[in-house]
């Protein structure tokens, strides 16, 4: 097995700082610190992160790295790790990876042997969790769906007889859609908690039956980031011959059937089985 140690090593490190998903005093002093002594921060934007780095006072250079730029990025901070210099990686709220740019960098570290040092810190999805009175755990985190209408019906319909709470995503253009497919998936009558506006001023946490929350999101002004929790299905039906059957490959050549896409598909699949959707991608195509 691999062992790298975190703390031992004297080389370059890559440093995944959470940051604040809403009230800037939930930034840890760890958190700023490391910030201050790494020698280059690669943030999702440099404008928005900018303004945290203004806030506390922080003057270390910053580079972009977001999803778009991946493949000309991590070359170039892999090789400065290898140089010694130690690298910060941050997005622009919450934490590194989750639903956001960092999993390309931290593989290719891992894979290179550079120590990755992760920081705790603030996460959407479970800070919304803890205070929502749905059952904190088991959960299955999902994240963002897709924004298709019927890759979303694909994707619930894959989620409906989970018994553990589910947590998305959304954004606030889109939560109207999203609800009314999440009532035509899994009932009118299933359990939902929308977190809006974390952590901020106006947070707010609404709690009700999907139909109580689409009769809410039609009668007012969407605004705000949003986190919603559904509740686990306390009586899942899954007939075994509904049981996902196959190879990885079969699965996804099984959903694309049932009407996905093939990109959806093999994400779909890639998080039903735990496997990295990159490695399913370029297996599916034979790369």
């Amino acid at each position: 097995m691999q062992q790298i140690s975190s703390f031992q090593s004297d080389g370059g490190k890559l440093y995944l700082v959470p940051t604040p998903i809403g009230n800037l005093d939930d930034m840890t002093y760890r958190a700023i610190q490391t910030l201050k002594d790494v020698d280059l921060i690669a943030a999702e934007d440099t404008r928005h992160t900018q303004m945290l780095l203004n806030h506390f006072d922080i003057h270390t250079p910053s580079i972009s790295f977001h999803e778009h730029n991946t493949a000309e990025r991590i070359p170039q901070l892999i090789q400065r790790l290898k140089k010694g210099q130690s690298i910060a990686q941050c997005s622009d709220a919450g934490m590194p990876s989750i639903s956001d740019p960092g999993k390309e960098l931290v593989a290719a570290c891992v894979q290179a042997g550079i120590p990755v040092v992760p920081l705790p810190g603030p996460n959407a999805g479970l800070t919304a969790l803890i205070a929502s009175g749905l059952v904190p755990q088991p959960f299955y985190f999902y994240g963002f769906l897709d924004r298709k209408h019927q890759q979303q019906i694909a994707e619930l319909d894959q989620l409906k007889n989970h018994p553990e709470t589910l947590i998305f995503y959304e954004a606030p253009h889109r939560l109207k859609k999203t609800l009314q497919v999440m009532q035509e998936v899994f009932g009118e009558q299933r359990q939902v908690v929308l977190a809006r506006e974390l952590t901020k001023r106006y947070e707010e946490f609404l709690r009700g039956s999907l139909q109580d929350a689409n009769e809410w999101a039609q009668q007012n002004e969407i605004r705000g980031e949003f986190v919603i929790l559904i509740a686990g299905n306390d009586h899942p039906e899954v007939a075994a011959d509904e049981q996902p059957q196959g190879t990885p490959i079969e699965q996804v050549d099984a959903e694309i059937a049932r009407g996905m896409n093939t990109n959806a598909a093999i994400k779909l699949v890639a998080k039903r089985l735990g496997i990295k959707r990159q490695a399913l991608y370029k297996d599916y195509h034979q790369f």
